[in-house]
């Protein structure tokens, strides 16, 4: 997984799997899914990030370098 802030953009992009994105669905007019042909979930983009969370204390835990 990786867990990506481009503050340029005020976009958070969580990456749970890296594959061909088959499809991507607008969840809402800030949020996309991307999903591939066997229906996995590969991404979530959330824009507008920082008003829609508290991006300054953003922590990921459990993940292996």
């Amino acid at each position: 997984m990786k867990v990506q802030y481009f503050d340029d953009t005020d976009t958070i992009y969580i990456e749970f799997r890296a594959g061909d994105i088959a499809e991507t669905r607008d969840l809402d007019e800030n949020t996309i899914l991307d999903i591939d042909a066997k229906g996995n979930i590969c991404a979530i983009t959330f824009e507008h990030a920082s008003e829609r969370t508290d991006v300054d204390r953003l922590q990921v835990r459990g993940m292996v370098a």
